[in-house]
């Protein structure tokens, strides 16, 4: 498997890296994935459970018994019950958004899948989603995942990012390159 260099250089991403291995010798690749989003939904959700995993104050033996509940609680495999663990061993749970990321990343690019970022002006229809997802897939040649999201800022148009790659065909860029033609 190839993993870019910028995921294993980081810290996250070697913890990432370790945990994709591990599943992956098991077999349990999809379940850790899914158990992982379930992780960063609750932490996007509880204030409380972000506290848990960032607070300096808590102890490596209370953070590891708070995760334990929480694997317990979210019905988490017991690879990911015991990757919390080492986390919370090696005071490593604030980086647990980080490397619920590169593990994405990771699981994707193992697939053959890339994640495109979408930032429109008005949320797209379930019909124009599929039909950018098509068109993005056509252009990249591998299956596009869109992670969508609203910026009213744009004006109007879309701002796709694919990676390194940025296609900006907002109303507001057009604007702004118009007024900057202009000022000569």
């Amino acid at each position: 498997m190839e993993i870019s260099a910028g995921i294993q250089a980081s810290l996250s991403g070697r913890y990432a890296s370790a945990l994709f291995d591990l599943a992956a010798e098991k077999g349990t690749v999809t379940a850790v994935e899914s158990d992982l989003e379930n992780l960063s939904a609750a932490l996007a959700e509880s204030a409380e459970m972000r506290a848990a995993t960032t607070n300096p104050e808590l102890s490596r033996k209370a953070q590891g018994a708070a995760m334990a509940g929480v694997a317990k609680l979210l019905s988490l495999s017991d690879l990911t019950g015991n990757f919390l663990g080492v986390l919370a061993a090696n005071r490593r749970l604030g980086e647990l958004p980080a490397i619920v990321r590169a593990f994405r990343a990771i699981a994707a690019a193992q697939r053959g899948e890339v994640t495109a970022e979408v930032a429109t002006a008005h949320a797209l229809t379930d019909a124009q989603l599929g039909t950018l997802r098509d068109k993005l897939t056509a252009r990249e040649g591998r299956t596009v995942k869109l992670d969508a999201k609203v910026d009213p800022d744009l004006l109007g148009g879309l701002v796709v990012t694919i990676g390194s790659k940025r296609i900006d065909g907002s109303i507001r860029t057009r604007l702004n390159s118009l007024a900057h033609a202009m000022k000569g």
